[in-house]
């Protein structure tokens, strides 16, 4: 096989990684601790909403 030949492979998810690299300016951008923080005290906002019923 030449080198410039392509072997088909992970041709389907070339788009999505050049995508997701990308970096928008106009993007929202979150830490990953606050998303974390957000799961973690919503589960006890639930757990205890549940108590309370």
């Amino acid at each position: 096989m030449s080198s410039g030949q392509n072997s088909g492979g992970l041709m389907s998810s070339a788009g999505l990684v050049r995508y997701f690299d990308a970096e928008d300016r106009n993007a929202i951008r979150i830490d990953p601790k606050t998303v974390v923080a957000f799961g973690v005290l919503f589960g006890i906002m639930i757990i205890l909403l549940n108590f309370a019923y």
